[in-house]
């Protein structure tokens, strides 16, 4: 059985080795790999290797971080199929599907490559008479982050490329679900020239987690997950005295007028519902469909949750693969039947699904509910699985009202022809990111990602300008350069510029 081992100084470290945990191949249900599982000692480790580091890699030129970054982002485009297959293997994902998330990754890393640009400080001359103010950013030092099992290449690539380009040393902590692709990019990063100890990668659970968030070297931690967990992060690592990025989970809302292109707007909601079994933060979850819209969007929603070929990850023609866990498959399954106990009408029924040669795999289908309220589970819940509840509202206002109303606000949706609806829409709905007939409205690199309400605890959203500010912080220099012979008088009164 293959061991997962930890990343730190540039080569793998097996730590004390007491504990690890089973990864499983969701497609055939079989443990497939351990993982090692770290603690304070471990992170601690990494710590020190990466304090050791950044005193020379923060003090790097610009020139020689880029480099490394475009040598890491060719390097990731070369092994792409390669990375694809190790995170279908562990999270079940079609190859497919995971390639479109390095894509998405490498993004960031596209944009950290320009960096020089986006690090320029500002000057003012002759503020007051011989004086000149100019500013610039400082990376933090030690920084970390704690990444869930949905993205384990992407969302970690929104994290340490800008934390490295910046000149800060980095302490992954991914889920230990799907670990191997976080050593994998560790490689990559060394291959790419990136000196030892700046990209460190520890494994573990609650321990690792609970280290990092206390542990006094660490300056900043990033964090994506559930919002009961992203409030504890913010807690415990505010309460730490660190800065914290926390983004939490989602009920994500595609509106439909009655003036939309069914067609278009079902098969862009059905991808967005079901692609990557609903574990994603931006799945469509819940179709508002609005007035005369009802009856035939669920009827096209229909056909085409029942046209979905489910299966192995790494089969050609597979659209959706199987779910994380065996509690994650029972968790959705049973989220259903709830559903039809409240009073929702099952349209399309994934329960039970099984796959040829694949039994053991944890595979349920599309789940299709109508007639869902708001007082139901299966609305109040985030589901985080391929089940799409339809909730049927009179008037655009009255969705729109519908999402203000929900306590998530990370991802939503409106499909229209009208653009006065559309501006009405993105103007009054409290949600952080917006698609205008597009169901997954993730931001390019150069914008930021994050929602509102507790879809975000805190105020920092993740990437782009905002991943500069929050690993970098500004100094400004107010300058004089007197003549020699010059004698200026200093006054005890608070300065002022004249």
């Amino acid at each position: 059985m293959t061991t997962i081992p930890h990343w730190i100084n540039g080569s793998p470290a097996a730590g004390d080795g007491s504990q690890t945990a089973p990864v499983f191949n969701p497609a055939t249900g079989q443990e497939q790999a351990r993982v090692v599982l770290g603690g304070a000692t471990d992170v601690d480790t990494a710590v020190q290797a990466a304090s050791a580091a950044f005193e020379t890699w923060s003090e790097s030129s610009l020139t020689q971080r880029t480099q490394v970054m475009f040598a890491f982002r060719q390097l990731l485009l070369d092994h792409e199929e390669e990375l694809g297959r190790i995170i279908s293997a562990e999270h079940g994902k079609t190859v497919d599907d995971a390639r479109g998330e390095i894509t998405r990754g490498r993004e960031v890393v596209e944009f950290a490559c320009g960096l020089g640009d986006a690090l320029k400080g500002s000057f003012s001359d002759q503020v007051s008479r011989g004086v000149d103010v100019h500013n610039f950013r400082r990376p933090l030092g030690v920084v970390a982050g704690i990444t869930p099992f949905n993205f384990p290449a992407m969302v970690p690539l929104w994290m340490h490329p800008i934390a490295i380009a910046t000149g800060n040393t980095f302490i992954l902590k991914p889920s230990e679900r799907d670990p191997s692709a976080a050593n994998f990019v560790a490689d990559l990063y060394q291959q790419a020239g990136l000196p030892d100890g700046v990209f460190n990668v520890v494994h573990g659970g609650k321990d690792a987690v609970d280290a990092i968030l206390t542990h006094p070297g660490i300056q900043a931690v990033s964090f994506v997950g559930s919002t009961p967990v992203a409030q504890y992060v913010h807690d415990q690592a505010t309460k730490a005295g660190k800065r914290v990025q926390a983004l939490g989970g989602a009920k994500n809302h595609a509106i439909v007028l009655p003036d939309a292109d069914l067609e278009f707007a079902a098969n862009h909601i059905t991808a967005g519902a079901y692609g990557s079994a609903g574990e994603r933060c931006m799945a469509v979850s819940v179709a508002v469909a609005v007035g005369d819209a009802a009856d035939g969007l669920v009827a096209v929603l229909e056909r085409k949750a029942r046209e979905i070929k489910v299966g192995p990850g790494n089969q050609p023609g597979t659209e959706m693969g199987p779910l994380i866990t065996k509690t994650a498959q029972e968790r959705i399954e049973n989220a259903v039947t709830t559903a039809h106990t409240q009073g929702a009408t099952i349209v399309v029924d994934g329960r039970g699904l099984k796959i040829e040669g694949h039994e053991d795999g944890f595979f349920t289908g599309p789940s299709l509910l109508d007639h869902v309220t708001v007082e139901m589970d299966a609305y109040q819940e985030e589901l985080f699985g391929p089940v799409l509840a339809i909730v049927r509202a009179d008037s655009l206002d009255d969705a729109i009202d519908l999402i203000n109303a929900n306590p998530y606000g990370n991802g939503t949706a409106l499909f229209t022809a009208s653009g006065e609806a559309a501006r009405r829409f993105q103007r009054k709905v409290t949600v952080g990111m917006i698609g205008i007939n597009v169901p997954v409205p993730v931001p390019m690199s150069y914008y930021s990602f994050g929602g509102w309400k507790d879809s975000l605890i805190g105020d920092s959203p993740i990437h782009g300008p905002e991943g500069i500010r929050f690993y970098t912080r500004p100094k400004v220099i107010t300058t004089r350069w007197p003549q020699p012979t010059q004698h200026l008088a200093a006054g005890f009164n608070f300065p002022t510029s004249n």
